[in-house]
Formats: C-alpha cells, structure tokens, sequence
C-alpha cells in the first residue's frame, strides 16, 4: 500500500473523522489562498508587461476573499468599454479559465451595433470564439486552477504556468490590439455624445420652466 492510501485508510477510519474533517478545513484554506497567489501573481506579470493597461484583480461576487481573475481597462476615462480578461468558472466541484473580452457595463443596442464593435466581434467569431451578451468574445482554457496538478505545478513551477496563462490574454492583444482601441475609441466617443444631448436637455428643460 502506498504512502497516500495509507492516509486516506487511516482518515476514513470512524475514529479519526473529526480530525479528518479539520485537516479537510485547513487545506480549503490552503487551496483557496494558492488560488489568490496565483492570480495576484498573474497581475503584477500582466501590469509589468503591459503598462498603457490598468490592471486589475476580479472578486467572487458572493466572497470578496476569493479572487477569480484579472482584466484590463483602459487608461483613458470613458464609462463603457470592452476589456481583456482571465477569470475561473465553478464548474460543479472544480474550476476552469475562460478568456476574452467582457463589457465593463451593459451596452446599449446603438452601441453593440456600432462599425467597430461589430468588426471586432466579426474577428473574434471568425477566430472561433464564442459570444453572448456580457462577453463580445469568450473560450474556455485547459487550465482548472483548483486541481491538484495545477495547484502543484504553481508551487514548483510558478513562472512558467504563469506565463502560459498570460499568453491566452497577451493573443488576443497581439491579434486584435488595433481593432480593440479603435472599438474602445468609438465607445467613449458613444458616450461622450450620449452625455453631452442629455445635458442639452436639461438646460433646455431649464430655460422652459423659467
């Protein structure tokens, strides 16, 4: 019997449950704090290779402890924009990474509709990616960031999955960079204007109550 079986006898024993289900606790927290390092780590990769991006982290929604992966935004302030990304999907008792690119806001039909987010989308389709209404592109990666293989090959291995899993996002920057900006471009011009009538508006609106 080897050494593993011989610890897995010995916790699903009745006696040593108790301890069995502690050491299950501490290694949760163990696992969940290696998947925090990970992506951490894959940040501070990403801002030191791509300085024109702002770089940022993504929580779970329902556990702000738990990091789920990293996007960038433009430096230019705008309020709607599509932006790269890595993130983890639960998917039953496991996790997987996924890529592309996301609204940061939900978009107006105007703006899905407009020339360069349409040929942006067109690329990506084109690419093999996939599409819905939060993501203008999306695909799944190989890569299952709380499974042991990975977990193990980030404690030993560490720069080189690192920048395995920086080269799904750095792809599509290299493919679609030009077209990303100039879709970006259009966006906040988009809104720009948007803000600029409803402004008008209300000085009109004003003038008349007067």
């Amino acid at each position: 019997m080897d050494e593993e079986q011989a610890v897995l006898k010995f916790f699903s024993q009745k006696e040593n449950l108790p301890l069995a289900l502690s050491v299950a606790d501490h290694m949760d927290g163990i696992r969940q704090k290696l998947n925090n390092d990970f992506w951490v780590a894959l940040a501070k990769l990403i801002a030191a290779d791509l300085p024109d991006w702002n770089v940022a982290t993504t929580e779970d929604r329902n556990s702000t402890e738990c990091l789920v992966g990293v996007c960038l935004q433009p430096r230019t302030e705008q309020q709607i924009y599509l932006r790269p990304m890595l993130e983890q999907q639960y998917l039953g008792n496991t996790s997987r990474i996924y890529y592309g690119l996301t609204w940061n806001v939900t978009p107006t039909a105007e703006q899905k509709q407009l020339g360069a987010v349409k040929a942006l989308h067109d690329t990506f389709k084109d690419a093999g990616f996939k599409s819905n209404d939060n993501f203008i592109a999306w695909q799944w990666s190989h890569h299952h960031p709380h499974s042991m293989d990975f977990l193990l090959r980030f404690s030993t291995a560490g720069d080189s999955l690192l920048g395995e899993v920086y080269l799904l996002m750095r792809a599509i920057l290299n493919d679609h960079l030009d077209t990303l900006r100039l879709a970006n471009e259009k966006l906040r011009e988009s809104s720009l204007a948007t803000t600029v009538s409803v402004v008008s508006l209300d000085k009109l609106r004003a003038n008349i109550e007067r």
